[in-house]
C-alpha cells in the first residue's frame, strides 16, 4: 500500500482506539455496489429534487460505515453527523453466519452476522461486505485462537464416564459385600445393627409343653422348663399314690 493510501487509512481509523498489543486483521465497509438500486429510483426522482438526496444521504452511509478486525475483538461503526462505535470481544462471539441475497450473490457481496453467548439475536451485522465467506473465516480464524483449547467436549465426556465407572465399581462391590453404597462416593454405609437380621427372625420359638401323666415323656431339656411345671408334677404325684398310703396318712 501506497503512503498517501496508509494516511487516508489512518484519517478513517482515527476513531479506533486499540489496545497496546492489538493489530487489525481486516479493514472493510459496504461494497459500493450497493449504490445501484439506490441510483436506479433516485436519478428518476432527480427532477424533484428528492432523488439527489437520496442518492447523497445513501453514499454518506457507505462512505462513513467502517468494519474492522482485529486480534482481540471486531468494530463497527456507524453514523454520518454522529458516530456509533461497537466492539465485541472475540472471546464473546458463540456464532457466525454470513447470508447473500439475488444481488449480492450477482456481484459478490453479503452480510455477516456475529451473535454472541447470552445475547438476544444478532449483536453484529457487517452488511453489503464483499467476499462475505472471506470475511467470515477470518473472525472465525481470531475466534478459534481466544478459545480455551485446555479442554474440549472430548475430556468432559472423559470425566463423566470415569465417574460413572467408579460409581458402577462402588455398586457391585457393595451387593457382593451385602453393604449399602454411599452416593457421595466417599464411601460404604454399614448395615443398621439395630434392625433384626433374617436369620433372628427364622430363629424358632421355643413353647412349654403342657405336663402329662407319663413322667418319662419329659422333655430332656429339663433346666430350660419352668419352674412351675415341677410343681404341678408333684400335686400329680400325689393324686396317683393308692389309698393305703393315704390312710396312713390320716393315722
Amino acid at each position: 500500500m501506497s503512503a498517501s493510501g496508509d494516511a487516508a487509512l489512518e484519517r478513517d481509523l482515527e476513531w479506533l482506539s486499540l489496545e497496546d498489543d492489538e493489530e487489525i486483521v481486516w479493514v472493510g465497509g459496504p461494497d459500493r455496489r450497493t449504490l445501484l438500486p439506490t441510483l436506479a429510483i433516485g436519478i428518476p426522482l432527480s427532477i424533484v429534487l428528492i432523488g439527489i438526496l437520496i442518492i447523497v444521504g445513501e453514499y454518506l452511509r457507505i462512505r462513513n460505515t467502517v468494519y474492522v478486525i482485529t486480534d482481540g475483538a471486531v468494530y463497527r461503526k456507524t453514523g454520518v453527523l454522529s458516530r456509533d462505535v461497537k466492539r465485541i470481544d472475540h472471546e464473546k462471539v458463540q456464532d457466525i453466519s454470513y447470508s447473500q441475497s439475488a444481488l449480492g450473490s450477482t456481484f459478490g457481496y453479503g452480510t455477516v452476522q456475529l451473535t454472541t453467548a447470552g445475547g438476544a439475536g444478532v449483536e453484529m451485522a457487517f452488511r453489503s461486505v464483499p467476499d462475505p465467506r472471506t470475511v467470515q473465516q477470518r473472525i472465525s480464524e481470531q475466534v478459534g485462537r481466544h478459545r480455551d483449547p485446555g479442554q474440549g467436549e472430548g475430556d468432559v465426556l472423559e470425566e463423566i464416564l470415569t465417574e460413572l465407572r467408579a460409581i458402577r465399581t462402588a455398586v457391585e462391590g457393595s451387593d457382593e459385600r451385602g453393604e449399602v453404597p454411599d452416593i457421595d462416593g466417599e464411601g460404604l454405609l454399614e448395615p443398621d445393627s439395630g434392625t433384626d437380621t433374617e436369620s433372628d427372625r427364622r430363629k424358632p420359638v421355643r413353647r412349654r409343653q403342657p405336663p402329662t401323666d407319663d413322667p418319662e415323656s419329659v422333655d430332656d431339656d429339663s433346666s430350660e422348663t419352668d419352674p412351675t411345671d415341677d410343681r404341678l408334677l408333684e400335686d400329680r404325684s400325689l393324686e396317683d399314690r393308692p389309698p393305703e398310703d393315704e390312710d396312713r396318712n390320716r393315722r
